[in-house]
């Protein structure tokens, strides 16, 4: 996360192919929401296949609100 010079934060997604290092998706947004992560991803696994494992930072934007609830 960043913040533009206008006080707007916004949002990297960033989809590295951990093995040949090669960037397969960026995406910046100011609000980078569900749908638009797993739109990302199926564009992903059309053209070069399913992973066999997805690898996550587990930033805010993969935790929801009713998990964070139900763990406390």
């Amino acid at each position: 996360m960043d913040t533009l010079v206008s006080g707007r934060r916004f949002r990297m997604l960033t989809q590295v192919n951990d093995l040949t290092r090669e960037c397969l998706g960026l995406v910046v947004d100011t609000l980078p929401t569900a749908p638009r992560v797993v739109r990302e991803l199926d564009q992903i696994i059309e053209s070069r296949g399913c992973p066999r494992m997805i690898v996550s930072d587990n930033g805010t934007e993969f935790t929801s609100w009713r998990t964070a609830k139900k763990s406390a």
